[in-house]
Order: C-alpha cells, then structure tokens, then sequence
C-alpha cells in the first residue's frame, strides 16, 4: 500500500489493538496514509468514537477505519498474512492481548507489533515467548498525542523478515525532515500526510534494541527537561524575572542553538495564565514531578552496564526530591541558605548570557552520556547500533527533537568509530568557546544557593572524562587495604593486579594475578 493511496478491497491492510489517546492518533495516521484498519478496543466506545472520527474526517470517501467487537472478527477482516499492531499499557495488558489473539487463531508467520512503552528485556523475552505461533515485532514510539497523530519518531527491532513488511507503513507515519537542513517537514491537518522528506523511523536491530534505544531518548529527555528547569529557576529565583520575562528569553534562544521542542513548550508554559487565580499557570502547578519510569530504567541501565550517565540519573533523582513536598516546606524553615544577592541590571544580564552557554555545553554532556550509554549497552548486547540514523530520527516528531540533532547527526557521519560526543572536532570546539561561561553560571547558582543536580553533574561529567589522572589511584588503594581487592600499576602493561600485605611489617607488595 503506497502512501496516502485509499485501499477499496474488502479485507483490511492492518488489524489495531488499543484506541487510547496514543493508539486512536496512530490509527488515524496510519489511514490518513491509505491504509485500511481494523480496530478493535475492550472499550466499545473507544471504538465507537474512532469511528465516528473517521467518518468526521473522511467526509464521502470510503471507510478507512473498520469496527471489529472481537479478536476473532479482527482476524478475519485482515488481509493474510496478518499485520497487527498494539497500544496498549506496558506489562501483563500486552502477554493478554497476544494469549486472545492464539486463541482467536493467529498464525505462525504473522507479525504482532507492541508500540506500548515497554521495558526492553519484557520484549526480548516476548519474541521467544511466542516463537512458533507469532512473530513478535516491537517498535518503540515517541512523540506523544500530536506526533502520533501526525507523525512520531519510530524505534523499530525485531525480525528482520517482519521489518520488510513493516518498513513502508512506519516510513509512511512517521515524521519527516528535510534531508538537507534536518528541519521537520509538517502538517497538522487530517487527510493531508507528509510524503516528503526523510522518514523519522529506521530499523535499529535485534529485538530489544529499539526499546532500548527509546528508554535512553526518555533519559535524555529527562536531563534535557530538568537543565531547562533549572535554568529557569536561577532567573526566577537569583534573578528575580517574572515567567514571561523567562518565555521571553527562552523564544529568543530558540532561534540559535538552543532551537528545540522542549525550550518550545517551555516558553508556552510560561506565558500561560491561570483562568481561576489570573496568575501564571506555572506558579498554581504544584512542584512534585511525575514520573513513568523510564527514567529510571534508564539510570538503572547505566549503572548496570558501568555507563557515567550522572546528569541523566540527577535529573531522576531531582523529581524524586521534589516528591518530598511537607519535608521540603518544614526544611525550608529550619535549614539556611546564602543572602539573596544584589545584582545590577548588567549583571542580570550577564548572568542570562551565560546561563545559555551553560544549558548548552550541559545538554552535550546530557546527550554525549545517552550515546556512551547506548554504545556501551550495544556492544554488550550484539546490536551494532548505528548512531547516525539514530540521531536522524530523532530530528522530529520525538519530544527531544532539536536542531542540536543535526549536528549530533554530523558528528557520527564523520566519524562512525567516535567514542564520545565530546571528542567530536564541532563539540569540543563549542564547549571549548562556552566553558567559561558555562562554570561561572553554575558557580554563581551554586553561590546563590540555587539547586543545580543537572548542571553541576554534567560540568563534572565534563571534567572528569578530561582528566588524564583522576584520584582513583586512592580509591583503589583503600580498596586494596580494607578488603585485599588489588590493584594495577600504571608503570607496566594491564592485566598484573597487585595486592599490599598491609598488615605485615614491611608492607610487601605481592603480584596476585597476570
């Protein structure tokens, strides 16, 4: 089925499972680019109103959307080999769709596709689950209600035989970019897809590995979230600038480098007024961040795999502190902080500038740890991830989508075998040109008493993985002393481990292994 070409056969060209707010979106992609659904949700409503959407949409062409009230009428309306995709949440809903739909009668060689945010290994261990009555597919989505709708950013792996198959219907939904600028190539309006351009979906390997992948994109997007967040708290709290002041500043960096969805939304939220207290919307929103999980898992991987990713993890562990509201509210009574300081309007604006090279050269460490995260993880696991085409589809449609991925994209076409983001020629250039700004803005937070887990992680990040010697010499050593663990010399080659008898007079030295 070619894109945007509506389907007039009887049978159907995919079956979908789950028409919540994600899954309704991606149907009504999918159909907006000529393909013909059967859907089916446990919820008759949710089908009924997709239904009813369909028709509001399509006016008097024919039906793109076709009602199913079992797995079983599902499965007959789909054209065989059968095509079926999921939305539905992560965990026990996925293994009870996939047991409903053995039951209902589904074949060895059709492809089952899980788009839920599910945890990697669950996938993994799906695909050998499942062997011999299903193929087991998954593709990781990102991009939200609106990116679903009119095109996510896709992390598709699993069988390669299944990935042809998939390959035309996620290049047709997914977002776009201009092939020679990166920029997104959009349309919001129903009926009218992107055909144009580079699609935002490309396979990324075994399976696993685009869940993988998608779980270090929502790592990163928690440290690129949180780095915003703190910037906007020095302004708002060492600067004493109102939220449009902020959304002001913030949609001027979004026309340099800084350009992204999040500084976007960040500037929307701002400027937004409460309805009930007329104030700004931002200072009637409680200050205790959610979470999913993903961040999490994230974290959890990094320090699984033995991956620095610590701006990532602070940016988890600052929505776990913002949780302790009561705590913080009797803390912030009892415990002191520095004298607020008395800045000139100069000042003020000194202090903005550089604030900006900090956010900056902090989300290059934010994103140089999410690709040696992946590197590392990938390596351990076999996929041969290729980080070129990862940065590619994360141009658009994702929620971490930023002209800074351009660049990223650059890095990794010049040099495929690249260790670190930060060796790059263009980014140790960048860092090189801001980092005095960026320490004197993270020293003044700090000296203001101003919290900065993100930004003061990543320019240590940033300094350690620049030091040649790093006292870890001592560490080992202590090591050694308390519990007999070894060590290496650094004055003759790798693999000797030494271990000091610390107890005997002399101290003798004695080699434990080569």
């Amino acid at each position: 089925m070619s894109s945007a070409v509506p389907n007039t056969d009887t049978l159907c060209d995919i079956g979908f499972i789950g028409l919540g707010v994600m899954g309704k979106n991606l149907t009504l992609n999918l159909a907006d680019n000529g393909y013909k659904i059967a859907c089916f949700d446990l919820d008759q409503d949710r089908v009924d109103d997709i239904v009813e959407q369909d028709k509001k949409e399509r006016g008097d062409q024919p039906a793109r959307v076709v009602p199913c009230q079992s797995f079983t009428e599902l499965l007959k309306k789909l054209a065989a080999p059968h095509l079926i995709i999921l939305s539905v949440p992560a965990g026990e809903p996925v293994d009870h769709v996939c047991s409903h739909l053995i039951d209902a009668g589904i074949d060895a060689d059709d492809i089952v596709v899980d788009t839920g945010n599910s945890l990697w290994t669950d996938s993994v261990e799906r695909e050998a689950k499942y062997k011999g009555k299903f193929i087991f597919f998954s593709t990781a989505v990102s991009g939200g209600e609106v990116g679903a709708r009119f095109g996510p950013s896709l992390m598709p792996s699993g069988n390669p035989y299944a990935w042809t198959r998939i390959e035309p219907v996620w290049h047709a939904a997914s977002a776009k970019v201009d092939a020679k600028t990166g920029k997104p190539i959009e349309s919001f309006t129903p009926g009218k897809p992107v055909t144009e351009g580079e699609p935002c979906a490309t396979y990324i390997g075994p399976i696993g590995a685009g869940h993988y992948v998608k779980m270090v994109h929502n790592g990163i997007e928690y440290a690129d979230m949180q780095l915003i967040c703190e910037t906007y708290h020095v302004m708002r709290e060492a600067l004493d600038m109102t939220p449009p002041e902020i959304a002001k500043v913030f949609r001027e960096w979004n026309e340099g480098e800084l350009n992204s969805y999040l500084i976007e939304i960040s500037a929307e939220v701002l400027d937004e007024i409460d309805e009930q207290s007329n104030q700004p919307i931002v200072d009637v929103i409680m200050d205790k961040a959610g979470q999913k999980g993903t961040g999490l898992w994230t974290a959890v991987s990094a320090l699984q795999v033995g991956s620095p990713a610590q701006t990532i993890t602070q940016a988890v562990f600052a929505r776990s502190i913002s949780s302790f509201k009561e705590e913080r509210s009797a803390a912030s009574a009892i415990l002191e902080g520095p004298e607020k300081m008395a800045l000139s309007e100069q000042e003020k604006a000194e202090w903005i500038e550089q604030l900006k090279h900090a956010l900056y050269c902090s989300k290059i460490c934010a994103y140089a740890q999410g690709f040696q995260l992946m590197a590392i993880a990938g390596k351990e696991h076999g996929w041969n991830l290729e980080f070129a085409e990862i940065a590619k589809i994360w141009r658009a449609g994702c929620i971490i989508r930023a002209v800074f991925l351009q660049s990223i994209t650059q890095a990794y076409e010049n040099n495929d075998k690249l260790t670190n983001l930060l060796v790059d020629p263009f980014f140790a250039e960048q860092i090189t040109q801001y980092q005095s700004d960026w320490r004197t803005a993270v020293s003044k937070s700090v000296l203001a008493g101003i919290p900065c887990p993100a930004m003061t992680s990543a320019i240590s990040y940033y300094d350690a993985y620049r030091t040649e010697v790093l006292p870890a010499n001592l560490l080992q050593g202590q090591r050694d002393f308390f519990g007999a663990h070894t060590f290496e010399r650094n004055d003759e080659r790798a693999g000797n481990k030494y271990h000091v008898q610390w107890s005997e007079p002399n101290r003798p030295m004695v080699c434990i292994k080569k």
